[in-house]
């Protein structure tokens, strides 16, 4: 029997192991001694675990925060990463999201489609690459992962428990044909202690959730006497209103969501409401500061005001996005997220963000999160494209983004799958599914990207 056909004779049971899996409700919860991400995402290690283990597959679990199963002999390892906690249900679900229901050729629940479908089909891929008996030089192992959407310190756990870095793998938690880059992402948070003086004070100011979304609404509250405000009041700005308070003028500026990975698709209300600032007549400390953020930020989506933009052929521009500002009790603070394209590093762009603020006072703590890039014509990048046209006929063309993925998790991994070009992204939404006849393809693919990466 031919690798496909195994692997589609395996069907009843892979869909029954994983409507098993999606019953278990594997959110985050609070960290016990023997549950660091909480009972339900160990219950769901635990499954998988079982289910490897009664295959005859070799296992370990790490202290219940990653578990592997092994096939196969040899001093290298090639691996499959994947991950079984999940997000939250939440609401607008028609369905019962731990239910693990077929209907129309479905299966519904959360983790379906991420990752709990790709991981349980993996598990199949590997018994139907090994009941197939084809000879293999290295070592297969599949990575059940519990912490990939609340910052993968399954991994880093794994990492410093000593374990075994494969020498090329890829993660089925994105999309085909193969994710070969990631641009670096920085979370910077600028604070610093405010001055006021002059008729007119910033109070309070208010904007945006998350530095990594463009925020569609800012407010600003300002304090000053009754013929400022009534002159204030009278300004008009696209976007922008100016409303008389019994203290002074509430400012409110809207803008058009977007992910902060394309803030170019948004329109930051933050930036908009500092360009409308500074229009004002304030004075002193305040003034220059709202000078500056309207000169070195405002509404770019680069990077290109503050002196930080970078381009590459592979992954486009830097991303540049004010995510967040809060003023109160006399404080600022800003939160950004800006990307940097594969080919560059971190001192392309940190080190001259950084004094950039700090030379206005600002007080600057950046975390960085290191880009991903294997090049196009690496021999992994490579294989699995072959597998992807083989099984789709399609010429696959290797895509950077400017988001991350598992596979920033270990090295020498990639994004591959599950999701083909032109669906419908499902996943962290209500009614997530993965269709039956796509669960069985990507188990097709991925038995078959494990048997050339092993052979």
């Amino acid at each position: 029997m031919d690798l496909n056909t195994m692997v589609l004779s395996k069907q009843g049971r892979l869909i029954a192991c994983l409507q098993e899996n999606l019953r278990i409700p594997s959110v985050r919860e609070e960290a016990l001694p023997d549950a660091p991400y909480g009972v339900p995402v160990r219950k769901s290690l635990e499954h998988i675990l079982n289910a490897a283990d009664a295959m005859g597959f070799r296992t370990c679990n790490v202290d219940n925060h990653i578990g592997w199963c092994e096939y196969g002999q040899g001093e290298e390892m090639v691996a499959v990463l994947g991950h079984l906690d999940v997000v939250p249900a939440g609401d607008g679900w028609r369905v019962d999201p731990w239910g693990g229901e077929i209907r129309d050729g479905k299966v519904f629940g959360r983790g379906s489609m991420d990752d709990k479908g790709p991981c349980v089909a993996a598990l199949f891929a590997l018994e139907a690459l090994r009941d197939c008996g084809l000879p293999l030089k290295r070592r297969v192992r599949l990575l059940f992962g519990c912490c990939e959407e609340t910052g993968a310190a399954d991994v880093r756990y794994y990492l410093a428990q000593g374990g075994e870095i494969p020498v090329m793998g890829f993660t089925p938690d994105a999309e085909y044909p193969v994710i070969h880059g990631e641009k670096g992402i920085l979370h910077a948070k600028c604070r610093r202690s405010l001055s006021q003086s002059g008729p007119l004070k910033l109070v309070f100011t208010q904007g945006g959730e998350a530095d990594n979304v463009v925020p569609s609404y800012a407010k600003a509250e300002l304090k000053c006497d009754r013929a400022l405000a009534d002159t204030i009041a009278r300004t008009t700005m696209e976007k922008v209103t100016f409303t008389p308070t019994d203290t002074g003028v509430l400012v409110e500026a809207q803008g058009v969501n977007a992910h902060g990975s394309i803030p170019w698709a948004g329109e930051n209300a933050i930036g908009r409401l500092i360009l409308a600032l500074n229009t004002l007549p304030f004075e002193g400390e305040m003034a220059q500061i709202l000078r500056f953020l309207s000169e070195k930020v405002g509404m770019d989506t680069k990077g290109k005001l503050s002196g930080i933009h970078l381009w590459d052929e592979q992954s486009g521009d830097l991303s540049f996005n004010l995510g967040v500002i809060t003023v109160e009790n006399d404080t600022m603070e800003l939160r950004f997220n800006y990307r940097y394209p594969v080919t560059f590093t971190y001192e392309d762009c940190a080190p001259a963000f950084q004094k950039l603020f700090e030379d206005m006072g600002f007080t600057v703590e950046q975390v960085h999160t290191n880009k991903l890039y294997i090049p196009a014509d690496a021999p992994l990048v490579q294989t699995l494209l072959k597998v992807y046209k083989a099984h789709t006929g399609l010429e696959g063309t290797p895509i950077c983004i400017g988001g991350g993925t598992y596979a920033k998790s270990l090295p020498n991994i990639v994004a591959f799958g599950p999701m083909f070009p032109g669906e419908e992204m499902r996943e962290h939404k209500p009614d997530e599914y993965i269709e039956i006849p796509q669960l069985m393809k990507n188990a097709q693919i991925i038995a078959s990207a494990m048997y050339e990466m092993a052979k």
